[in-house]
């Protein structure tokens, strides 16, 4: 069976003209549930982190009715080490001075009503025990 679920898909970031630090990378890549580092996904509300994808890494989290994948670069930064999110619960945070906070769930920001991006949104598909990440 083959499940299809894209949760806010749009790369819409690039539309705001205040949304552009960072590049816009082609991303195609698939997790095996069945490995140790992606088995956690397979529970929902247990985010994970995928290196070197993306701008900063692919962070993926299962919301117990779909599949979701975010750039882990924080939107609102030019690019740097600190910008990556690093996974606290539900939510990820940028290292940074201003430690932006975005939702997890939907990629939105949290707290801070002024940011203007959220987080760049990949494409997944679930095929049994693999998912597949792409950015169209």
């Amino acid at each position: 069976m083959m499940l299809i679920v894209c949760m806010g898909c749009s790369k819409d970031n690039n539309s705001n003209p205040n949304c552009n630090f960072l590049v816009n990378l082609n991303v195609s890549t698939s997790l095996n549930l069945n490995l140790s580092q992606y088995n956690q996904l397979t529970f929902p509300n247990n985010p994970v982190y995928v290196p070197n994808e993306g701008n900063g890494g692919l962070i993926v989290n299962n919301t117990g009715t779909g599949f979701v994948a975010f750039d882990a670069a924080d939107p609102n930064h030019v690019f740097s080490n600190c910008s990556v999110l690093s996974i606290n619960g539900l939510e990820g945070i940028c290292g940074c001075n201003d430690a932006n906070k975005y939702s997890l769930f939907t990629g939105q920001p949290l707290e801070n009503t002024e940011l203007r991006c959220g987080l760049t949104t990949y494409f997944v598909e679930s095929n049994g025990n693999t998912l597949y990440i792409s950015s169209n």
